[in-house]
């Protein structure tokens, strides 16, 4: 918790907003045709490289090797990319249609939040139930044991 949220303060939110900003710049339409445009840059090439960036940092802050960094980088790029897609695109329409570009750091952070709670509820079910698993196949293994006895 304390290198995510070490990532975030220290980069997240300066590279966020300049992104924003050179975003504007590449893509200057104020039409809603825009608007598609920005998101599908957005959540293609901006989320590959925040991506990187992040899992990048918190493997250096975890002192852990550059092999292994770039094999777990190797191993979460495209299910973190397109599970994003799930919720992403859709704050998105808002954060390019209607948010104004000062605003929006702002307004993705509070996206943020509840995405990043909702990954956590499901990692922690999702342990939950491999701990559910394992403890009941340790009881059918014990059951094995004790019956081929």
């Amino acid at each position: 918790m304390i290198r995510s949220g070490l990532v975030g303060f220290c980069l997240h939110g300066s590279l966020s907003h300049f992104y924003y900003h050179v975003c504007e710049a590449l893509f200057p339409f104020q039409d809603w045709w825009g608007v598609p445009i920005k998101v599908a840059f957005d959540q293609t090439i901006w989320s590959a490289i925040w991506n990187s960036i992040y899992f990048t940092t918190i493997g250096l802050l975890r002192f852990e090797s550059p092999a292994s960094i770039a094999s777990e980088l190797r191993a979460t790029f495209w299910p973190m990319l397109t599970a994003g897609w799930k919720l992403w695109p859709f704050a998105h329409i808002i954060t390019y249609g209607v948010i104004p570009v000062e605003q929006r750091l702002l307004w993705v952070d509070c996206v943020e939040l509840a995405w990043v709670t909702i990954l956590s509820m499901l990692s922690n079910e999702k342990a939950e139930a491999r701990l559910h698993d394992g403890s009941a196949e340790s009881e059918s293994i014990e059951e094995s044991s004790l019956g081929a006895e």
